[in-house]
């Protein structure tokens, strides 16, 4: 199972998501992964640096990491213009990208209204997430769904190559798994290597292909990535 983070991006500046990355790679992590949010969920007055333009930077900061969405929705942005981005990252950065892509939910819905932009209803975006997965496959682009409701695990059976579940419980990553496909996991990870070995030990039995945590950063960047990288070693 690889092992990755998410990024300090609901800051002010962005260098420390750009360190969380360089420590990532120095400490032997499989990948980096970004929000795609305009702000922190639920709080409007955390700032947020935007997916695309920080990928970009990553691709120049980075040389071995996968690079990931974690996830890109097609709520914000056309299609046709949400694959464009990807192919441009890919051009950047080949195999190492990954796209993760959703529909958005309710705690995203002022998002799109503080940008001006309609958040269709379900069957829209469920239709609209089947498109996205299709063009961006097409271009190379390895493609996970994240989502734990029945309608988007199905798109993922359908249209992409992983589905990825947020914050479930390894139990929950093993019986999707059972079902065939891929599954990798996201969410906010413990305080200490012990406690994050024993989730990473818990999700590598379950079958997951990886695991991007969620460490808890403090002001600074390293100490968090390196005690998730201390981990992975106790798994391997």
């Amino acid at each position: 199972m690889k092992v990755g983070v998410t990024l300090p991006q609901f800051r002010p500046s962005v260098e420390p998501a750009i360190e969380a990355a360089r420590v990532a790679e120095e400490a032997g992590l499989d990948g980096v992964f970004v929000f795609d949010h305009v702000w922190a969920i639920g709080h409007p007055e955390r700032p947020a640096h935007n997916v695309w333009p920080m990928l970009g930077a990553l691709s120049a900061e980075t040389e071995q990491v996968t690079l990931g969405s974690l996830v890109a929705r097609v709520s914000l942005l056309a299609n046709a213009v949400l694959a464009h981005n990807f192919e441009s990252l890919h051009r950047m950065v080949g195999d190492r990208l990954v796209a993760g892509l959703g529909t958005g939910d309710r705690l995203s819905i002022a998002e799109n209204q503080a940008l001006g932009v309609a958040f269709e209803p379900l069957e829209a975006r469920l239709a609209d997430l089947a498109d996205a997965c299709r063009r961006v496959r097409s271009i190379g682009v390895t493609t996970w769904v994240g989502g734990t409701s029945p309608a988007v695990r199905a798109v993922a059976h359908a249209e992409a190559d992983a589905l990825n579940l947020w914050g479930v419980d390894p139990a929950e990553v093993a019986a999707e798994v059972a079902t065939g496909i891929e599954v990798t996991w996201g969410g906010i990870g413990p305080a200490s290597p012990a406690e994050t070995a024993d989730l990473l030990r818990r999700l590598d039995d379950a079958g997951a292909t990886w695991a991007v945590v969620g460490p808890p950063y403090g002001e600074a960047p390293r100490p968090a990535v390196e005690m998730v990288a201390e981990a992975m070693a106790r798994l391997r």
